[in-house]
């Protein structure tokens, strides 16, 4: 028996893809003339900040962009400047350093038409530890450290609309409330996407209290909950349905294989770099924050459109 041909792919609007990956390329493009780029004055005590927070994160966002050191990035900085004819000052590498930890990085994003349809999933990055290639070839001299990163896309824009940063022995599950928290109260959900993992009665709860629905595989071996409010309710009736016609079936018919979307989003975070720079946690939850703000921005240029044609 001969195995069928693979399945083959093709992207239509491949003009204006490649205009947008020409864009993405341009130093230029993430400069806004009209940016505030002095902070304004706001009558508190004490010295008061000389540039904005869009200014600050403008500036990492450079230094993340192009994986430069604060000093260098300075001097990159000055150079777009004055190719862009502004005649703008620069913050030195200190006062990028200490506006980082506690800058709110504003992280742009595009609303879709219908409900919202979510797809969540965690990975982790390393921070501190020898390399890859070195540890394989000498052995770790020192302990790795990691953290997880948690994101919930829309399947729409593929925009990320919520991010966490937790250290790496926080579970998957507690976080989702989080994650939908993040989302605003007058938007819906649809449905959300997730592995196992998420399985839990606290996911389920939090998924129904935004009334949306759970696409979420039993955990093997998962038994029916006692049935004391819409969340088990749903859940037992995937459990059903899983039963009745399998694993796989489910999957397919449920659109849960649509999950390796946001895997696939991973590894555009992890291009940035496989590990962050800073080591100072809040000053590492900004740097995740940046690297997401320029993954939707980069969607918001241009993204490919794919069909199947066999």
């Amino acid at each position: 028996m001969s195995k069928p041909s693979p399945a083959r792919y093709r992207t239509t609007n491949w003009s204006s893809y490649n205009a947008a990956l020409r864009k993405r390329g341009s130093m230029l493009i993430w400069i806004d003339r009209e940016m505030a780029w002095l902070a304004p004055h706001k009558g508190r005590l004490g010295r008061p900040p000389v540039f904005s927070d869009a200014a600050i994160q403008f500036c990492l966002s450079v230094k993340v962009l192009f994986k430069l050191p604060l000093r260098q990035t300075a001097g990159m900085v000055a150079s777009l400047l004055r190719l862009a004819g502004l005649n703008w000052s620069v913050p030195d590498f200190s006062t990028l350093c200490r506006r980082q930890k506690t800058l709110a990085v504003q992280i742009p994003y595009r609303c879709s038409d219908g409900p919202l349809n979510l797809l969540v999933d965690s990975t982790g990055i390393k921070f501190l530890g020898d390399g890859e290639w070195q540890a394989r070839k000498h052995g770790a001299q020192g302990r790795r450290q990691w953290r997880k990163v948690h994101l919930a896309m829309d399947t729409a824009t593929s925009d990320i609309r919520a991010v966490e940063f937790t250290p790496s022995r926080d579970g998957d599950s507690p976080i989702l409330p989080e994650l939908l928290g993040q989302i605003p109260e007058d938007e819906q959900i649809g449905t959300v996407t997730a592995d196992g993992a998420y399985d839990t009665r606290r996911c389920h709860a939090a998924i129904a209290d935004r009334q949306a629905t759970p696409i979420i595989p039993i955990r093997r071996n998962g038994r029916a909950w006692k049935e004391d409010g819409p969340a088990a309710k749903a859940r037992n009736e995937t459990l059903r349905a899983t039963k009745h016609y399998g694993r796989a079936f489910w999957k397919y018919w449920t659109g849960y294989h649509a999950r390796s979307r946001v895997e696939a989003k991973m590894r555009c975070l992890k291009a940035f770099g496989e590990r962050i720079a800073a080591r100072d946690p809040d000053r590492q939850t900004a740097e995740i924050h940046i690297r997401v703000a320029l993954m939707n921005r980069f969607n918001a240029l241009g993204t490919a459109e794919i069909v199947r044609v066999a």
